[in-house]
């Protein structure tokens, strides 16, 4: 959505979706060279900067697949301080490859969990280091056009489609709203799940989707919150004070799921993939003594909680707990959703990678 003042910058904008498109079209006509693999290689992405449910389509995938393939995630590791390829191992910590990559590494054990600027050097890397891969997982690749997926998978939030919006730095695009034409399948995530038959027809007209697409519906589905250290669950009840910490693009979902049970309620929000400091920790305790309540608590994202682990001695005994999120599709097409990704993965002869 444009904010008004977000008007003054669209000169800008046009500039720099100019750009876009020049470099999409020369890769369109082969003048930029994309490589492909004789494997199977998903992207997960999107067109806008971030929030429209990346990290849990890729988690949901994992889950799908892991068990029939032997699956490996491969990020940027946005934010991270090291460069270059590497694969998680039991040593590995956030810091050194980034917080979703490390999301993923600790609750898929039995998953190959690997970062990489470059994917188009990454994909062999891990290719020969980890000569068992069956299947890799993209996160977050769909704009980096060196790699050509297989099957791309685009997110779109319901509340800020990608039809509505615009090129940063006006909008939250950071590519053509024409990409999508490149996709496979797109999802419009972050739906309420009673969300009617008209709204969804509506918005796949809006879509305007090519014969080769699929849409689907997704909506948030908020499992029990687990403590940050003891991973033990906890019910929240309605008459518990909230404090929410997240470090995510957008929280207003989460912050209205969380209303509903607050007898008081507060959030600190920093910028996406926020990396804690000692200052902050010290913030988070004074706002949590401020809350007017009885019973009370901290809330953070699983993306954020792979930053504060590094607390644990100031933390472990504190009342903060993990909430997770996971997709949930809505109008009973989660199994033709399957069906097409796994045709994919099996179009591909084992034999041959």
């Amino acid at each position: 959505m444009l904010k008004s003042f977000r008007y003054l910058l669209l000169p800008v904008s046009w500039i720099y979706g100019s750009i876009i498109w020049v470099r999409n079209k020369l890769y369109d006509k082969n003048i930029l060279k994309s490589s492909s693999f004789n494997f199977p290689v998903i992207c997960v992405g999107n067109l806008a900067t971030g929030g429209t449910g990346k990290t849990p389509m890729t988690e949901y995938l994992i889950r799908l697949l892991k068990n029939n393939y032997k699956t490996a995630t491969l990020s940027r590791g946005y934010k991270r301080k090291t460069e270059g390829f590497a694969i998680a191992d039991e040593d590995t910590t956030a810091l050194e490859i980034g917080d979703e990559p490390m999301q993923f590494h600790q609750k898929f054990k039995d998953v190959i969990v690997a970062v990489g600027e470059e994917r188009v050097v990454a994909i062999p890397q891990l290719l020969h280091e980890r000569p068992e891969t069956e299947l890799i997982i993209l996160d977050d690749a769909f704009q980096h056009r060196q790699v050509q997926a297989g099957l791309n998978i685009v997110l779109t939030d319901v509340a800020n489609l990608y039809t509505r919006d615009f090129v940063l730095p006006a909008g939250d695009l950071r590519d053509v709203r024409s990409s999508s034409k490149r996709a496979d399948i797109i999802i419009v995530t972050k739906c309420n799940a009673d969300l009617t038959e008209e709204k969804k027809q509506k918005i796949i007209a809006e879509i305007n989707p090519t014969a080769k697409q699929s849409v689907f519906f997704t909506t948030i589905v908020y499992d029990k919150p687990y403590h940050l250290f003891t991973k033990e669950k906890f019910e929240i009840e309605k008459d518990f004070g909230i404090l929410l910490v997240c470090g995510i693009a957008n929280p207003a979902p989460l912050k209205a799921h969380l209303e509903k049970y607050a007898d008081a309620y507060d959030m600190l929000r920093f910028a996406d993939h926020h990396i804690f400091d000692s200052n902050n920790l010290k913030e988070i305790k004074q706002q949590f003594e401020k809350i007017n309540a009885v019973k009370k608590l901290v809330l953070t994202t699983e993306k954020d909680a792979v930053r504060l682990e590094k607390f644990a001695k100031e933390l472990h005994d504190f009342p903060i707990y993990v909430v997770p999120i996971q997709h949930a599709f809505l109008f009973n097409e989660e199994t033709e959703f399957k069906s097409q990704v796994t045709a994919f993965i099996n179009s591909f002869s084992r034999v041959n990678y």
